[in-house]
């Protein structure tokens, strides 16, 4: 939550980098963090994920309160500890069987929302499927809401949006402080 780039927009940075620099097709990109929903999951591959990892989903489904005491060895339901007498609490048949169905249930709600798109595959999906709210009363699809850059657009010396022209500019193969 602190450190880095939020999830949605270090992705849209990595996804144009390797696309203006035609780079893309040579790497995959994986997403993580609270990705919870197939929602979460088809609006990371839309913008860009190749595939997504999720924990917190499954921490709710075998009954994490979010106490924040994972690295205390206190966890009140038995997950992250490995104090036995909190562990009696976590009855693994149980939890495994919430924890398959959660994950059944949700990759049939991103089946539900391919569908509904039209499309016969996650990887089909594209920024633009996906609506953004950026105000009460609007919302953008993605490819509206964000720049995309074209394959090459930053090697060709195209058009950059103005987002990525002193960036572009500025950078260098050989350092990481910038020109």
């Amino acid at each position: 939550d602190h450190v880095g780039t939020p999830l949605r927009e270090g992705l849209l940075f990595v996804q144009n980098a390797l696309v203006g620099c035609n780079l893309r097709e040579h790497i995959r990109l994986g997403a993580s963090g609270k990705i919870i929903s197939a929602f979460d999951i088809a609006a990371a591959i839309a913008i860009g994920a190749d595939w997504c990892n999720s924990a917190r989903g499954f921490m709710f489904a075998l009954g994490c309160l979010q106490s924040q005491k994972c690295h205390t060895n206190q966890c009140p339901v038995g997950i992250t500890t490995q104090d036995a007498s909190r562990q009696r609490g976590l009855v693994v048949p149980d939890k495994a069987e919430r924890v398959a169905n959660f994950h059944a249930n949700t990759m049939h709600a991103l089946a539900e929302l391919v569908a509904a798109a039209g499309l016969r595959h996650p990887r089909e999906l594209q920024p633009r499927h996906i609506l953004r709210r950026i105000a009460p009363d609007r919302v953008l699809a993605l490819d509206h809401a964000y720049a995309m850059l074209e394959p090459g657009q930053l090697l060709d010396g195209g058009p950059s949006p103005e987002q990525w022209g002193e960036d572009w500019r500025r950078a260098s193969a050989t350092s990481f402080a910038g020109g």
